[in-house]
């Protein structure tokens, strides 16, 4: 047990030794999941009523990676925080330049843009927050590697900024019980844009990346929590590929569903 504590992060360790109860389960059979789609990759769960954290591949859950679109998380709150972002209404027009996804190619607001996860939107509010302020944020919050070099609108994209899944995991309970350095009004905006699923039976939100590595790997994310009968959970998927055409919108969620599905969610009854 204390032996599977040792890697996980500061983040991760502070939150699991404030719970009343501390476990960590290593789950090898997940591993099924990843192999169903020939994919490597990593999963971790935190029950925080009981304290207890499964994961999949441990290894790969303390290794950083780029976050991609699960960026927009911090971006978001950045932007709301520094008024870029005036609320989850705020338009920003389209440039006139087509892009691959058509949602992205039209006036959005934030909570579209959100949604569809459009890069140009929150390259935008990255440009209009400005290296300095959004330097100083992303040190307040220890985030990953808190390397923001290069272009402005792009170093969650190209390798620069790095995070890991247990990071990521630390990153979302804390804005679940409002513990970031924002204000409630910035944490409940956010959280409000992450609800995905709202269904009688539980309550799922998430934010979804996808990116490249330094060695072409694909590397795709699901980032989150799922709620039901008042009880949160709290979850991060990453799956990694060497195939540079993997349908990954379709994989990672594949994956995460499937699994979820396997340990009791979606009926109501966890």
């Amino acid at each position: 047990m204390k032996k599977t504590f040792l890697f996980l992060s500061v983040t991760l360790l502070t939150i699991i030794s404030s719970c009343s109860v501390n476990k960590a389960k290593i789950d090898n059979d997940l591993k099924k999941y990843f192999d169903s789609s020939h994919v490597d990759g990593c999963f971790s769960l935190l029950d925080n009523a009981s304290g207890e954290i499964t994961i999949y591949n441990m290894k790969l859950d303390t290794q950083r990676a780029l976050p991609a679109s699960t960026f927009k998380i911090v971006n978001s709150l950045i932007g709301l925080e520094t008024g870029k972002i005036t609320d989850e209404k705020m338009v920003i027009k389209w440039d006139g330049i087509k892009r691959w996804n058509d949602d992205w190619n039209k006036d959005l607001t934030m909570e579209e843009a959100f949604k569809v996860s459009a890069v140009p939107y929150y390259q935008e509010v990255a440009r209009r927050i400005g290296r300095d302020t959004m330097q100083r944020w992303i040190d307040s919050l220890h985030y990953g590697n808190m390397n923001i070099s290069g272009p402005i609108d792009s170093f969650w994209l190209n390798n620069t900024l790095k995070i890991s899944p247990d990071e990521q995991l630390g990153l979302v309970y804390q804005l679940y019980f409002d513990k970031l350095p924002f204000t409630k009004r910035s944490q409940q905006i956010v959280r409000d844009v992450m609800l995905q699923e709202n269904d009688t039976l539980y309550k799922l939100s998430y934010k979804t990346g996808w990116g490249f590595d330094e060695k072409n790997n694909a590397i795709g994310w699901v980032v989150g929590w799922i709620e039901e009968n008042r009880h949160v959970y709290f979850f991060v998927t990453q799956v990694k590929s060497p195939d540079r055409n993997i349908d990954m919108p379709t994989v990672r969620m594949k994956i995460f569903k499937g699994i979820l599905s396997e340990l009791g969610f979606f009926k109501g009854e966890k």
